[in-house]
C-alpha cells in the first residue's frame, strides 16, 4: 500500500498499476490503531518511552544520559533493544517471501498472528497487576510492547506494495503533504490512517483512565481484527 500519491505504483510505463483491495488497506488501518494503543501504554503507563517510534526514543536515551537519569537510559534501551529485535526475527523469518499488491506473505500473517500472541500475554500480565506494575514488571513490559511493535514494522516492509508504516508516520504524513495534497493527488487512504492512530490511541487513553486493568487487551483485538481483514478475499 504505497504512499505514492493515489496508493499507484505502476509496473509498466503507461499502464495502470493495480491497488490493494479494501480489505488490505483496513488491516492496516486496524495495525495502525493498535500501535496508537501500544504507545499509549508505552509512554502514559510504562516509562515516558516510544515502543515503535525509535527516532524519539534516540532522542529520549540522549536527554536522559545527558541527565544522568538512569531509568530513562534503562527504558530507551530495551524499547530500542525489543524493537530491533522484533524486526530482525521478522526479516529472518520471511526471508524469500515477497508480497504482491493483492495480498501479504503467509510468513508476515504468521509474524502477525505472533505479534498478536506476544501483545495478548502482555494484556495477561498487565490486567493480572491491575494496571500498576512494578519496576520490574514495567521493564519486561516495555521490552515486550518493543519486541511486538518490531515485529509488526518488519511485517509491513516484507509485505510489500499492499502495506505502509504503521509504527511511525512522519514519512507518511510528508509524503502525503508534498507529493499528494501539493500534487493535487491526494491518497484518501493516508488520512484514514492517520485518523485510526489518533481513534487507537484516544480510546486506549479512555480505558487507561477509567478501567486500567483493562487498557492493555486491546491491542491484541486490534492486531487479531486487521488479520482477520487481511485474510478476507479482494480483488485487485
Amino acid at each position: 500500500m504505497s504512499d505514492v500519491p493515489g496508493g499507484r505504483t505502476p509496473e509498466t510505463p503507461g499502464e495502470p498499476a493495480a491497488e490493494p483491495g479494501t480489505a488490505l488497506r483496513v488491516a492496516v488501518a486496524l495495525l495502525v490503531a493498535a500501535s496508537g494503543a501500544v504507545e499509549t501504554i508505552s509512554f502514559t503507563a510504562l516509562d515516558h518511552v516510544f515502543a515503535g517510534v525509535m527516532t524519539s526514543n534516540l532522542a529520549l536515551l540522549g536527554m536522559a544520559a545527558g541527565r544522568a537519569q538512569g531509568a530513562g537510559v534503562t527504558a530507551a534501551v530495551l524499547a530500542l533493544a525489543g524493537f530491533g529485535l522484533g524486526a530482525a526475527g521478522t526479516a529472518r523469518f520471511t526471508r524469500g517471501h515477497e508480497g504482491t499488491v493483492t495480498h501479504w506473505p503467509r510468513p508476515v500473517l504468521r509474524c502477525l498472528v505472533g505479534e498478536a500472541l506476544l501483545l495478548a500475554v502482555g494484556a495477561v500480565v498487565w490486567a493480572a497487576l491491575g494496571g500498576a506494575p512494578g519496576r520490574a514488571a514495567r521493564d519486561v513490559l516495555q521490552f515486550g510492547a518493543a519486541l511486538a511493535m518490531g515485529i509488526q514494522s518488519g511485517a509491513m516492509v516484507a509485505a510489500g506494495r499492499a502495506a505502509a508504516p504503521t509504527t511511525y508516520l512522519t514519512g507518511t504524513l510528508a509524503t502525503y503533504i508534498v507529493k499528494g495534497v501539493g500534487a493535487g493527488r491526494p491518497n484518501r487512504w493516508v488520512p484514514v490512517r492517520l485518523a485510526a492512530l489518533i481513534a487507537g490511541a484516544g480510546a486506549c487513553a479512555a480505558v487507561l483512565r477509567t478501567s486500567p486493568g483493562w487498557a492493555g487487551a486491546l491491542p491484541p483485538v486490534l492486531v487479531a481484527c486487521a488479520l482477520l481483514a487481511a485474510r478476507t478475499p479482494g480483488r485487485e
